[in-house]
């Protein structure tokens, strides 16, 4: 039964790691035709040309690095702020509903229903737009995730500090934020995650002017290119992975 379930293991382990080590040998690969089982080249020729190129990979890279940092601090501060009004709203039922909304349709769809206002306001094809865009769905999903730290609990500890002389910034600061700090990062790397993945709806409202890396992927598997789309792969899912083993070894083991 041990060696069944180490077999199972292994089986599984390399299932997932094989589309990460495919990427990265076709990222390195060329002249790869059928039906050769290796690649006719391999090194960082295609690396180069695409880095040193007028390409804009690395300003794509910098350019979802920044959405992404910047739509995850807003989702996540602005979400746990407000997520407090609606926890102990008398109308929360409600409003929670009204959070779930932009999940109800796609991010193409909701793109699409807000495109006039993009439109009207200049903000379509603009870094902004797409910052704006991608925070009213990053937003929402903050709300959600943040009502399960709002419980009774909490807020008697808010009511101890004040009882105790505190003021409600103190209560805020010196009390709420350290409670919720595993929450906080957690809620960070998924907004960002959300925003770094995100392709329809940036497409939609940047009209092709904000090219991320989800963007560039796209327009080179369109294009047939597969081993600059490995690398841009390569660029989209590995910062992720290494981000998610940060915040498992540093963050995750600190907090349990």
């Amino acid at each position: 039964m041990t060696k069944l379930k180490y077999l199972a293991l292994s089986v599984l382990g390399l299932g997932i790691l094989f589309p990460f080590a495919y990427l990265a040998l076709l990222s390195f690969s060329g002249e790869w035709f059928f039906p050769e089982v290796l690649p006719g080249y391999f090194g960082l020729k295609n690396w180069k040309e695409i880095l040193t190129s007028e390409s804009g990979m690395g300003f794509s890279f910098v350019s979802s690095l920044g959405i992404s940092l910047l739509v995850a601090t807003l989702g996540t501060g602005t979400g746990f702020i407000w997520s407090k009004s609606i926890a102990y709203h008398s109308q929360k039922e409600t409003w929670l509903v009204l959070a779930y909304f932009p999940y109800m349709l796609s991010p193409v769809v909701l793109a699409a229903c807000l495109n006039f206002f993009f439109l009207k306001s200049g903000l379509s094809g603009t870094w902004q737009g797409v910052v704006l865009g991608q925070y009213l769905v990053a937003f929402p999903y903050s709300v959600i995730f943040f009502q399960a730290f709002w419980s009774h609990r909490t807020r008697q500890f808010e009511q101890l500090v004040v009882t105790l002389g505190g003021s409600s910034l103190q209560a805020f600061v010196q009390v709420i934020l350290p409670l919720a700090k595993g929450m906080i990062l957690v809620c960070f790397f998924q907004t960002f995650l959300i925003s770094w993945f995100e392709y329809g709806l940036t497409a939609l409202v940047g009209v092709g002017k904000v090219q991320t890396l989800t963007v560039k992927v796209f327009l080179y598997i369109k294009e047939a290119n597969f081993y600059y789309g490995a690398i841009s792969c390569c660029l989209l899912v590995w910062p992720p992975v290494l981000l998610l083993y940060l915040n498992k070894r540093f963050v995750y083991n600190r907090l349990v």
